[in-house]
């Protein structure tokens, strides 16, 4: 049985500080080196990920901005991709003017990752997030909002309150034209509503990955809105014990949280207990002879 253990970063694999423990990299570690299949899926950038999973040694694609892209760990080879129509780009970029919104505008220019917004006066959440990153070479302002349909467009984010997202996110659902993801900040009082090509998600490219690498079964855990969908098309899935309520709800089970290594400790059990079975088979296999 080829297994991929497949985990979500923020508010899962990562702590409330955003990092990995020793302990966490230590078994994954000794995991992947045993011949086991581990990877993320996160709604991060590549660049952004990289950040928190210094030390990881990871061979399975990795998934990226909530599944846009499929990336090999350490070429960064882009293995899968969705992207926007020059269309639909422009569509979007139209809609959230008529509503008073400034996005950041995720896009490839020449090969090389880009995040355009126009000048302005920031919303305290979406100054939050910029300011966080102020030495990310990918950010670029610019003073008019026509440049910010530039390159291979992916992903657009919006940072607001939610009073002010509510009408346009219901305009985006109404459509079934994108993909769409709309929550709350981790300890944050602002909204986020992430817009996506139509057939970008974690869930699509897991499912890729899976035919791609010829995975008999992927196991996922999660905490958020964002995981939702991987949860449904995964062969079995696990919630932190500090999930939302409807992750939970769909999970086979509900482990420890985020703080306290559960997933790779869930992950070690489940490959010992696998190994288990393995052998006891084995044995049965040689007596019958």
């Amino acid at each position: 049985m080829k297994t991929l253990y497949l985990s979500d970063l923020d508010g899962t694999l990562l702590n409330d500080d955003s990092k990995l423990s020793e302990k966490t990299i230590r078994i994954i570690n000794s995991l992947v080196e045993q011949g086991e299949h581990i990877s993320f899926a996160t709604a991060r950038s590549m660049l952004s990920a990289q950040s928190v999973i210094q030390g990881l040694k990871l061979r399975d694609g990795v998934i990226v901005y909530n599944g846009v892209y499929i990336l090999e760990p350490s070429s960064k080879k882009v293995l899968h991709e969705r992207l926007f129509s020059r269309e639909e780009a422009q569509r979007l970029l139209e809609l959230f003017t008529q509503y008073g919104l400034h996005p950041f505008v995720y896009t490839y220019i020449d090969g090389v990752e880009k995040v355009l917004y126009e000048k302005h006066e920031f919303h305290e959440g979406a100054a939050h997030y910029r300011y966080s990153r102020k030495n990310d070479p990918r950010f670029i302002e610019l003073d008019n909002r026509k440049d910010l349909l530039q390159g291979d467009i992916f992903y657009f984010t919006i940072i607001d309150d939610k009073e002010n997202l509510d009408d346009v996110y219901e305009v985006l659902e109404n459509t079934c034209s994108f993909m769409i993801v709309y929550q709350q900040e981790r300890n944050r009082e602002e909204y986020w509503l992430e817009v996506m090509p139509k057939k970008a998600s974690k869930a699509d490219a897991m499912l890729r990955l899976k035919e791609k690498e010829g995975f008999d079964e992927v196991i996922c855990f999660g905490d958020a809105a964002n995981d939702i969908e991987m949860f449904k098309a995964s062969d079995a899935c696990y919630a932190v014990s500090n999930a939302i309520d409807e992750i939970k709800a769909l999970a086979d089970g509900v482990i420890g949280s985020n703080n306290e290594d559960a997933v790779a400790l869930w992950i070690q059990e489940d490959v010992n207990r696998r190994k288990k079975r393995e052998a006891a088979s084995s044995c049965m296999k040689k007596e019958k002879i």
